[in-house]
């Protein structure tokens, strides 16, 4: 007999209007029904700009951004593993932002002979659906290192496009039309821009049912409610039914190991929860839900010397960080915690000046002593699967709910990186200013 399930503890500190909204949407939501996705049902091969996959088979094709004849159509490789037996069409981005690595590494050691050789996770002889993974969608702006399009666009705020309209415009409609529109689980893998670095954490419209799904089955402790900037794929993808989140991990130019591992985990998490392969997905002690942040901001200008890292829980009070002035050598001002929380994302520039910002802060209010429980020798929270042994799984027999922790409060600006962004001020239709890495 199996045992009896832990309850789910959920702690209401989101505002009542958010709240209420997400509840709503929540209990009216019916999965749909896929009766294509039934064994008994005939399953074929498909084709991606005309070249062909068969059932069981996987298979890298170059798929170009721009439709032309002369010059560069900047082709980038996307590789399909087309499954023996019926099932979703998923599909896993790296690099939209060309500098963020933390997509593409983690797209490529998924591609690997470790997940898709025989007898593996994603062997397609063995799995059900579709996987498309592209692990760099801005190659030209990874090979020049670049968050840009060559055109100085940001791809993820040009959705969806116009097949007639500027290069990054016209790329967008490129990719929308042709490898994103018919998915049915969208994982977008992202890192800080420039001068910061982030913590694990997924961003996820909660009120969008089958995103909220998907939050939850990414399987990490962190899942900020964020509604998606305009011009965004997770923002697209949302109008148009398709379940779609953002991860969150590292910085620019860099190459963070642990959030890479938190995103590889978090995937094949996605995929057992959705039967593309087999297995229970691992699931965290408890999940974080917050709805609201504030700025840690320099008050003089000069170096920073951070003394957190990003993911540190800190109580009221502690110094996070000093700033000094080569010019006035022997001074300095302390930056402090003006309340317990958890800092989701810190500078890594130490060049400040007055008023900038050097780290995101949620408060938490009540449920400090909670994520205390969960840290490392640094005060990091540790996030499920950064380590290398998984820290919980589920019963092979029992499926074991978990904690959900929501707080209250709102994004800063309208969105979760506004203070971050150079355009943040720029208004979306809904009234509210956004901004996403």
């Amino acid at each position: 007999m199996a045992g009896k399930k832990r309850l789910t503890r959920v702690a209401h500190e989101l505002s009542k209007p958010r709240r209420e909204k997400i509840k709503k949407a929540l209990a009216e939501h019916e999965s749909e029904a896929r009766p294509d996705w039934d064994r008994g049902v005939e399953w074929s091969d498909i084709k991606l700009f005309r070249k062909r996959i068969k059932v069981g088979n996987m298979r890298t094709i170059h798929v170009p951004l721009l439709n032309v004849e002369l010059g560069d159509s900047w082709p980038i490789p996307v590789t399909v593993i087309h499954g023996a037996r019926p099932g979703p069409l998923v599909t896993i981005l790296g690099g939209l932002h060309g500098d963020e690595l933390t997509g593409a590494s983690a797209c490529t050691n998924l591609l690997s002979n470790t997940f898709t050789d025989m007898g593996k996770p994603l062997d397609p002889a063995t799995m059900a659906g579709t996987v498309q993974i592209v692990p760099v969608v801005n190659l030209p702006g990874y090979r020049m290192k670049s968050r840009y399009f060559p055109d100085g666009r940001d791809l993820n705020r040009n959705f969806p496009g116009k097949p007639k309209g500027n290069s990054t415009s016209r790329v967008a409609d490129q990719i929308w039309r042709n490898l994103i529109a018919g998915s049915d689980v969208i994982v977008d893998i992202h890192s800080a821009a420039k001068g910061r670095s982030n913590m694990p954490q997924i961003r996820a419209n909660l009120s969008h049912p089958e995103s909220h799904l998907l939050a939850k089955a990414f399987g990490i402790e962190v899942v900020l409610d964020s509604r998606p900037p305009k011009g965004s794929l997770r923002r697209l993808a949302n109008e148009h039914g398709i379940a779609a989140i953002t991860y969150e991990g590292g910085g620019a130019n860099l190459l963070d190991q642990k959030s890479v591992k938190v995103a590889v985990g978090g995937c094949l998490n996605v995929l057992r929860a959705l039967k593309v392969i087999p297995g229970n997905p691992q699931r965290p002690r408890f999940r974080l839900n917050a709805g609201g942040s504030t700025w840690l901001r320099a008050g003089e200008g000069g170096l920073l010397d951070m003394f957190v890292e990003p993911g540190s829980v800190v109580a009221a009070g502690d110094i996070v960080a000093t700033i000094s002035d080569p010019g006035t050598p022997g001074l300095s001002v302390d930056i402090v915690a003006p309340e317990d929380g958890l800092l989701i994302c810190t500078a890594t520039n130490p060049f400040v000046a007055a008023g900038m910002p050097v780290g995101h802060f949620l408060p938490i209010s009540k449920h400090i002593k909670l994520l205390q429980t969960q840290l490392d020798s640094k005060g990091c929270l540790i996030v499920n699967g950064s380590l290398g042994e998984p820290l919980w799984r589920e019963d092979d027999d029992e499926e074991i709910e978990v904690d959900e922790l929501e707080v209250e409060g709102e994004w800063l600006g309208g969105s979760v990186d506004a203070e971050w962004n150079k355009d943040a001020n720029e208004p979306t239709n809904d009234g509210h200013e956004e901004g996403e890495a």
